[in-house]
């Protein structure tokens, strides 16, 4: 039996793997004003707790891009999965600060394959004219792992146990990686795969994708080319603000605009919503740039990275509004901003590195992003009590339209990208 639109499924597939993912990482920062109390955790040791899963992560994901691009997608992510997993629910036995760093370093360890197994699949499983549209719904997985929590926290924690919350999303990575080795294959070897959709997917990837003996270049290679630091750079300057939303909204919402345990359960979710549409919306805007605009695919995703880039001028002005609930709403349109620029990275990304370097590339450029996401904290958790939160969501801002010039100027393609047929018999075949 042939299963139709397959390659949509295998997308939905990692967006599971990444919801998990992300809902193990954001478990953290809800549970952490009843956390740090139980624990008797300072906000400067909380601060160190976030570094510690910043740096296992960062310099665990060129690592993990390595290794899914030597033993292949399907085992390499189902390994990590599990590991996570693992991780996250041992976080329920941390007795302190100490601990539960060591805790949180194993799970960024674990969890640093997630993006780069997710761009890999990606540019497996579809033509270049569909990847940013793929990406984009693979990344909603992030956004919506962090519009979970607060719902999940707060049910376990009005149980008295903040505790389970880390063990039930233990279980189900688990469960999700079991679910992966059994589904996913690649598309030359998926049997439920139809020929016609095998051809139509293959047929609009780059040489570089397709081609078994594509080049492979080493770390070293890399990182002293312009194609590392056209993405490396932007993950830089832009990779702050996406880990700031996810380690300090909670504790925003409860010490600066004095929410309660549930106006947080009921809006701390919000931003993550506004970024599962960043990242659906970003993905069509690339082919809508480049059918509209005619420009070529690949400024296309440029042009979403700038779109981003200029909406982040929002939550730049939360110090200037005295309403929570409007300081809710320029978070999300954050939120939304951020997932716009970050989706859209991804494809240039997978544009710019063929399919036997594309995780290393992405992992690579994740380690340049959390690195500079791990400083960025280190300085946040130190001046959100002097100066107040509102001159760094300002700097974030900042960061990001720095990033964009970066991109415009420096990301170039390598190779030709097969262009999309906007015809009828191209609206068939996508079907």
């Amino acid at each position: 039996m042939k299963v139709k639109g397959i390659r949509w499924w295998m997308v939905g597939l990692v967006a599971a793997g990444l919801i998990i993912n992300y809902l193990a990482r954001n478990t953290l920062s809800v549970a952490a004003p009843t956390l740090m109390k139980d624990l008797h955790i300072t906000t400067e040791q909380y601060a160190h707790v976030v570094v510690a899963w910043q740096l296992c992560y960062a310099f665990m994901q060129p690592v993990a891009g390595f290794v899914l691009d030597t033993v292949g997608t399907k085992l390499g992510f189902a390994a990590f999965a599990l590991a996570w997993s693992l991780a996250c629910a041992a976080a329920a036995w941390a007795t302190g600060w100490r601990s539960l760093a060591f805790f949180r370093g194993l799970l960024g360890l674990a969890e640093a394959a997630g993006i780069p197994a997710g761009v890999k699949a990606t540019s497996e499983w579809f033509p270049a004219k569909e990847r940013s549209v793929a990406i984009g719904w693979f990344n909603i997985g992030s956004s919506i792992g962090a519009l979970l929590a607060p719902p999940l926290v707060v049910w376990a924690l009005l149980r008295g146990q903040w505790q389970l919350a880390f063990v039930i999303v233990g279980v189900a990575g688990v469960v999700w990686s079991l679910l992966w080795m059994m589904l996913y294959r690649h598309p030359r070897k998926q049997r439920l795969l139809s020929d016609a959709e095998r051809d139509y997917i293959l047929s609009g990837q780059e040489a570089k994708h397709t081609d078994s003996g594509a080049p492979r270049r080493n770390w070293r290679a890399m990182l002293v080319s312009r194609d590392f630091w056209a993405i490396g750079i932007p993950r830089i300057l832009s990779e702050p603000a996406w880990q700031t939303f996810n380690a300090w909204i909670p504790l925003y919402m409860m010490t600066e605009r004095h929410m309660n345990l549930k106006e947080v359960a009921l809006f701390a979710w919000m931003p993550f919503l506004a970024a599962d549409i960043g990242c659906v919306l970003g993905g069509y805007l690339s082919p809508l740039f480049h059918k509209y605009a005619k420009v070529s695919l690949f400024t296309s995703r440029k042009m979403v990275f700038v779109v981003g880039a200029l909406f982040m001028i929002g939550p730049a002005c939360v110090g200037l509004v005295a309403s929570p609930y409007m300081a809710v709403a320029l978070l999300c349109v954050g939120g939304f901003a951020h997932q716009t620029l970050s989706g859209a990275l991804y494809a240039i990304t997978s544009d710019m590195f063929g399919k036997n370097e594309v995780a290393t590339a992405t992992g690579m450029g994740g380690m340049a992003g959390y690195l500079g996401a791990a400083a960025f904290t280190a300085l946040f958790g130190v001046l959100v009590t002097q100066i107040g939160y509102s001159p760094l969501f300002v700097m974030l801002a900042v960061f990001d339209l720095i990033a964009a010039a970066v991109v415009w100027l420096l990301a170039k393609s390598s190779d030709k990208m097969p262009e999309p047929s906007w015809g009828a018999a191209g609206a068939v075949a996508a079907k």
